[in-house]
């Protein structure tokens, strides 16, 4: 018995090593997200989907990270079963969400919550979110969590009406394409100045001729210089926060 136990303990082991979807219910609703850890305690990458939901860019991207020794949750906004296959899906998706920012913190919340009974190192973590993904990860910042560091890539930066960064615990990093017609500098600028004002800790990184989605691979909008030279400085702030 004892080593049927044992066996069914290194299979669910490699399971997870090697990524595998996880249910988890919040407020009464199964919701599908991805874990994988390369190691006992790895250091975390907690993760939001862009507008398209969990689908193999975030899998390829969890798989980037765990070569690098990181584990990665990816947390589901959407829930299980749900396809956003359609721009005229995502944006109801997403646009829902965007109205409803008390439901947003409480499916991060959800996410986290999840991934600290997968036993991940939540204790040592970053948040990083991609497109509809940074601007959920920026409201994780606001709410107060408390993450080493908080990492938009071409997110969401507006803040919604009644909001601040008073509340924030972690560094934000922010990483934006200058050609990005569905962000502005603008946008840029402002958040910049509100996180000043509140003397949150922020570097902010801008790469010419990057439209929005620039790191998304295989996309028409994917951009080679401004992917490859923003994963290098989100590698090496992953070091410096968390392997320090």
């Amino acid at each position: 018995m004892k080593k049927i136990v044992s066996s069914l303990l290194l299979a669910s082991s490699f399971l997870l090593a090697n990524g595998e979807y996880v249910t988890y219910n919040v407020d009464g609703k199964d919701y599908q997200g991805y874990y994988s850890s390369p190691s006992k305690d790895a250091p975390l990458v907690f993760m939001i989907h862009d507008w398209d939901g969990i689908d193999k860019y975030e899998i390829k991207r969890t798989e980037m990270l765990n070569q690098m020794g990181y584990a990665v949750f990816a947390a589901d906004m959407f829930g299980k079963g749900v396809v956003a296959d359609t721009i005229e899906k995502r944006k109801a998706l997403t646009g829902a969400l965007y109205k409803d920012r008390e439901k947003m913190r409480t499916l991060i919340q959800g996410g986290f919550e999840e991934a600290k009974k997968l036993g991940a190192n939540t204790n040592n973590a970053v948040g990083l979110g991609y497109c509809f993904g940074g601007t959920v990860i920026l409201e994780m910042a606001r709410s107060g969590a408390e993450l080493k560091k908080f990492v938009p890539f071409h997110g969401g930066l507006t803040t919604p009406e009644g909001q601040d960064y008073s509340k924030v615990k972690g560094e934000i990093v922010v990483f934006h394409g200058t050609a990005d017609k569905a962000v502005s500098m603008d946008d840029f600028a402002d958040i910049a100045k509100r996180m000043e004002a509140q003397k949150v800790t922020h570097e902010m990184l801008t790469y010419s001729g990057a439209p929005h989605a620039f790191t998304k691979f295989g996309s028409d909008r994917y951009h080679e210089r401004a992917d490859k030279a923003s994963w290098k400085r989100f590698s090496e702030i992953l070091d410096e926060t968390l392997k320090n």
